[in-house]
């Protein structure tokens, strides 16, 4: 069980996790009428953070603004990091503790196109969101919305608001699908630098993608 003081560290708004902002408010009052216990809103912003916002790593901005969760309200797409800030930002305006969890992963679904830009299948600081309900820290990764996890052959997560919901580790023709390579801990707000410099070392040509003016649609390719 964690510390109070603890808890209420992960319900404070932060300059990413800006869960005091007027629109993030605005949101969750749209959508969560009629949604009562804590367990049932994080089940509802679950599946509307990973369904309303489609993955697409072709967004990709580093700029710092895009990362703030208001910010990201606003975007079409998304990929797994901005998803999570949001996620954390939603929860955290309706009273639920949480923050930030990032791994190294093996991504064995991806398209060709991405897979030349990468040069790697290991995602480095894929985000998740950790919620605080019955009294535990629970795993939930919001990255793939339903419509792509179909095209792509993988089970779309699904959250009963107490168990971890992460990426299965194999598709649905039992295919590797994702693996957990390295754990980098949780965080009460985005580490912004330490991500950018680690993914400009590791990604030099995605990081040239996109000064030059990128581009694409994720699903389309799939």
């Amino acid at each position: 069980m964690c510390s109070p003081e603890t808890i209420q560290n992960c319900l404070k708004p932060t300059w990413y996790i800006d869960c005091d902002h007027p629109e993030i408010k605005k949101y969750n009052q749209t959508h969560l009428q009629g949604t009562g216990s804590a367990e049932e809103k994080a089940v509802k912003l679950f599946y509307l953070v990973r369904d309303g916002w489609p993955y697409n790593p072709y967004s990709i901005n580093m700029g710092k603004h895009h990362f703030k969760a208001s910010n990201i309200l606003m975007q079409q797409f998304s990929f797994c990091i901005p998803k999570a800030v949001l996620l954390a930002a939603l929860a955290r305006e309706q009273g639920i503790p949480s923050r930030l969890g990032f791994a190294d992963v093996r991504n064995h679904l991806s398209t060709q196109r991405f897979r030349e830009l990468m040069k790697s299948d290991i995602y480095i600081y894929h985000g998740y969101t950790e919620l605080y309900l019955h009294d535990r820290w629970v795993k939930v990764t919001t990255a793939f919305n339903k419509s792509l996890c179909n095209k792509f052959g993988v089970r779309p997560l699904e959250f009963d608001g107490r168990s971890d919901s992460i990426f299965h580790e194999y598709d649905t023709q039992g295919r590797r699908h994702m693996e957990y390579v390295r754990e980098r801990g949780s965080y009460n707000d985005l580490p912004y630098e330490e991500i950018y410099q680690t993914f400009k070392k590791h990604y030099p040509d995605v990081f040239k993608f996109f000064e030059n003016g990128g581009g694409g649609n994720f699903e389309n390719e799939v």
